[in-house]
């Protein structure tokens, strides 16, 4: 058994791999251009799609980055004119308005940026901070910490700070020397804001020292940094402010600070200082818009470099794409060609062929059998397939022989065994008929009525046989007749007449041509109907006309029909199955579903309210003759008593 296993394993990857099997060649041609197309196309793709990303993100956050450096500027300004006018310089005040201004019109622009939204929750308390400012009861201590928490967060929300493109080393330390430039601008300007107030008040008090060097070491060392990783045109741009004479100045007056660590007077000229620090603020705050364009080209330079990589890959990437799919429709057209003619040829015998021999075999042809067909040369599994259907068509073919064959014996059976019945029934009848003339004695006359009766009965059969294979009771009735009489040739028809109550029939006349076959049809209704319901249990017939139709109703009140069967059965009505495939107690549904066919009339099974089941047959105006009599009462009011006598007959069975 193992060996078995292992041979078949064997084959079956023998066949996977073999040029010849549908298998094999798919895996041949498919595998390996889509492997090289995910992995090559898809890794590089993948790499410049993302520095694409990286470049793009970098040109949209630099236009936020301006506008924060914008607010950080001017809000480092209104912290040295602050820190001052805190310390006792009422020289201050003017320039402190004018930065305020500009400081709100900067705020309004970041505003509904969402990066500074935790900033902008903590600038809030800027205009309670101004206004004890000008009251004088401001703290200066804790205004200046204010003002460098709010300057701390704006920096921290710069949508720079934390970027790291994993690309290009360039922009890399373009974004390290702006951020550096940065902190070494906010180190600047709280060195300046502390040193303006210091000299203000003539000395050092508290720890305003400490923070003084505090401020002054962390401002040399990121321009440090900055130095290193800055373009040589971005350090000129720095170096020419350290060289001119502003900045000489305040170096003079940072050393003079220096010397009075302990506290004793600065003994410097401290005039025009404040404006000193804004002006190299304002030096420093160009560097840093030079080199926010820098880092702008740069990132555009990218996003077009990864622009045209990521357009050359997916070019690339098509051309294998569509070698990939030249060789697939080359491959694919060697299999479905010979598919598509099987499946033609397929579509040829359920269509033409097995429906064409069917019915020559039904009308009596000897059908010759047909020479052995081989398969067009083409892959394994396409040609057993090929073969495999020539022997089911062969076996169809011989299959539908039989039941055609059968079908045709069993419906010539039918016929003859309904038209020898039929001849007998009509022969007894005429007996019963001559009987019942001679005969005086009342008993024995009420025994050949129902031997009568019992015939006629046998008729009914004998013509269900006949309608049930498709044929036609030689005699036709050529004169017109009631309603009521119809219903009552129907009734005449059944075992339990006597449980048939008539309970309104709207007088019409019906068509000669259809009176036989609508007493057969209403007569297999009343029979089913008294069948399916209890001995004490009457089955009811009701007659109106609307519209030009007319409805008989056969109402019974027995055990009814569960909405499955109840579908089932007006399926078999319609004639959407075959009577030869179903329980012989359904006959009776089909024989009322050809007649109805036959005659053009509806018939509709339901749900009697209360239980039981109701049909409704419904006469097209085509089988209603005119009425010779008089003239008929007034249509609703008519069908409006029948109605309620219909009603009212459920109601009675509902009581009972």
């Amino acid at each position: 058994m193992q060996f078995l296993v292992r041979s078949n394993w064997a084959q079956t990857m023998g066949d996977a791999l073999s040029w010849r099997t549908i298998r094999g060649r798919m895996t041949v041609i498919l595998a390996v251009p889509t492997c090289l197309l995910l992995v090559v196309v898809g890794l590089a793709v993948d790499d410049h799609l993302q520095d694409y990303r990286d470049a793009r993100d970098t040109r949209a956050q630099i236009d936020v980055t301006l506008r924060i450096q914008d607010l950080v500027h001017n809000l480092q300004a209104e912290r040295t004119f602050t820190n001052g006018l805190l310390a006792g310089d009422k020289s201050y005040r003017n320039r402190l308005d004018r930065r305020r201004d500009q400081v709100d019109a900067f705020r309004r622009e970041v505003r509904e940026e969402p990066v500074v939204a935790v900033a902008m929750n903590r600038l809030e308390q800027l205009t309670a901070i101004r206004d004890s400012v000008d009251s004088g009861s401001a703290d200066r201590t804790k205004t200046h910490t204010y003002y460098t928490g709010v300057i701390g967060a704006l920096n921290a929300a710069d949508p720079t700070a934390d970027k790291v493109t994993r690309g290009d080393r360039r922009l890399r330390d373009d974004l390290a020397a702006l951020q550096a430039l940065a902190e070494a601008k906010e180190a600047g300007s709280q060195e300046g804001s502390l040193l303006s107030g210091v000299l203000a008040a003539g000395s050092f008090r508290g720890t305003n020292f400490l923070d003084f060097v505090d401020r002054r070491v962390t401002r040399i060392s990121a321009m440090s940094r900055f130095f290193e990783l800055a373009t040589p045109a971005q350090r000129d741009a720095v170096m020419k402010m350290f060289s001119s004479p502003v900045t000489r100045r305040l170096d003079t007056i940072e050393n003079a600070a220096l010397k009075a660590s302990d506290g004793s007077r600065i003994r410097v000229d401290g005039t025009g200082f404040a404006d000193d620090m804004l002006r190299v603020d304002a030096t420093v705050h160009q560097a840093q818009r030079r080199v926010d364009s820098d880092v702008q080209a740069r990132a555009k330079t990218l996003s077009d470099e990864a622009t045209a990589s990521l357009a050359g890959y997916l070019a690339l990437g098509a051309l294998v794409l569509a070698a990939l799919i030249a060789a697939a429709v080359m491959a694919g057209r060697s299999i479905t060609r010979p598919l598509n003619a099987l499946a033609r040829e397929a579509d040829d015998v359920a269509q033409r062929r097995l429906p064409q021999t069917m019915a020559r075999i039904q009308a009596g042809e000897l059908v010759p059998a047909e020479d052995e067909r081989q398969p067009q040369r083409s892959a394994q599994e396409i040609t057993r397939v090929v073969a495999a259907l020539h022997n089911v068509e062969h076996a169809a073919l011989g299959l539908a022989a039989e039941q055609a064959v059968l079908r045709r014996n069993t419906a010539e059976s039918l016929t003859s065994l309904g038209r020898r019945n039929q001849g007998l029934v009509r022969r007894q009848l005429a007996l019963i008929t001559a009987l019942e003339q001679q005969e005086l004695d009342p008993e024995a006359l009420a025994e050949l009525f129902e031997l009568d009766h019992l015939a006629t009965r046998m008729r009914r059969n004998a013509e269900s046989l006949l309608v049930l294979v498709d044929e036609r009771t030689p005699q036709i009735r050529t004169t017109t007749a009631s309603s009521l009489e119809l219903v009552q040739s129907a009734i005449g028809e059944v075992e339990q007449y006597r449980r048939v109550a008539i309970a309104q029939i709207e007088p019409r006349r019906i068509s000669g041509r259809a009176v036989a076959e609508l007493s057969h049809l209403l007569a297999e209704l009343v029979e089913n109907a008294l069948t399916f319901s209890a001995p004490e249990q009457p089955v009811e017939v009701h007659g109106w006309g609307d519209r030009g139709e007319f409805d008989i109703a056969v109402v019974d009140h027995g055990v009814g029909m569960s909405p499955e069967d109840l579908a089932r059965a007006n399926a078999r009505i319609a004639g959407e199955e075959a009577f030869l495939v179903a329980p012989t107690r359904y006959l009776g549904h089909y024989v009322v579903g050809r007649l109805a066919r036959r005659l053009g009339v509806e018939v509709l099974l339901s749900d009697t309210p209360g239980g039981g089941v109701s049909a409704l047959v419904t006469l097209p105006a085509r089988l209603l003759a005119p009425d010779d009599d008089a003239a008929p009462p007034d249509r609703r009011k008519y069908v409006s008593s029948m109605l309620n006598g219909f009603r009212a007959g459920v109601a009675r069975a509902e009581a009972r």
